[in-house]
């Protein structure tokens, strides 16, 4: 027995074409939808990201996460901590290898280093205090801890003496152990915190005590994160450095730490930052 393959009924036909005509076109219109869902946005300001005292670039992982799921290149800068002029030296090497627009972002000491270091950099567009110093011409981030009562981190401290490479002997600070939850990061997870005071990184006492010489603060736009609950810096110290700023400033009831109790919160800073200056 031979079939005809060549001969088909009329109708058949039709609903072939047509079935073969919807499916090409559902095709093409689902290749359309690809390459615009692939097609890369406005690009975006690169967000740095500068850690203080007792800790390291791993505290800004919460933040990360968010700020990359919204599209942001984020560069993490590994601060020395060992004195606040050849730290800033270290963070304009970082951001003169970034191109285009910067936002820059502070936690603590970290805001000292920032503010020293983006003065007279026409790419960093915004500067967000995190928890953060904003030290004037000739202030140190120590003489800020103190200007106001009720920082407890001085008292939970130990000191060890240090052999600073090209600047002789020194101290090294650190975050007593079982004070570390207690001074820094009394809203965070108690194991989490056991890894983070384990794993922190020590400043030395002379990075604390050199005396700020430039202020990027008097020319770049400013935002400031205020934790009503710190233990390290003050609310009211830094009260009065964002109003000195004339940044804006949100508040928080969160401890020194943050970046890592609330990274929700660090993110929408830096975001309102990023699309306010760079639009």
């Amino acid at each position: 027995m031979k079939f005809d393959i060549t001969r088909k009924p009329k109708r058949v036909a039709l609903r072939t074409a047509m079935t073969v005509g919807v499916a090409v076109a559902a095709l093409v219109a689902g290749s359309a939808g690809a390459v615009a869902q692939s097609r890369p946005s406005a690009k975006k300001p690169t967000v740095v990201l500068v850690h203080g005292a007792f800790a390291d670039s791993s505290s800004w992982n919460g933040v990360i996460k968010r700020l990359q799921r919204d599209g942001y290149p984020v560069v993490a800068a590994a601060n020395p901590l060992r004195g606040l002029h050849t730290d800033a030296e270290y963070l304009r090497a970082v951001l003169a290898g970034v191109t285009g627009p910067i936002v820059l972002a502070g936690h603590s000491y970290g805001g000292s280093v920032m503010s020293e270091a983006a003065d007279g950099d026409a790419d960093v567009k915004a500067l967000v205090y995190v928890a953060s110093f904003a030290p004037e011409k000739g202030e140190s981030t120590s003489a800020l801890a103190a200007k106001f009562p009720g920082g407890q981190l001085g008292e939970a401290l130990n000191q060890v003496p240090v052999t600073v490479p090209g600047a002789g002997t020194g101290t090294d600070l650190y975050i007593k152990q079982d004070q570390f939850r207690r001074v820094f990061a009394a809203d965070v997870p108690r194991q989490e915190t056991v890894l983070m005071a384990a794993t922190q990184r020590p400043i030395t006492s002379a990075a604390l005590d050199e005396k700020a010489t430039r202020t990027a603060w008097k020319s770049i736009r400013s935002w400031f994160l205020i934790t009503r609950q710190d233990l390290a810096i003050p609310a009211d110290s830094m009260r009065f450095m964002a109003k000195r700023a004339k940044s804006r400033v949100v508040e928080i009831d969160a401890s020194h730490a943050v970046t890592v109790s609330e990274p929700k919160a660090v993110a929408d800073m830096i975001v309102d930052a990023a699309r306010t200056t760079t639009r």
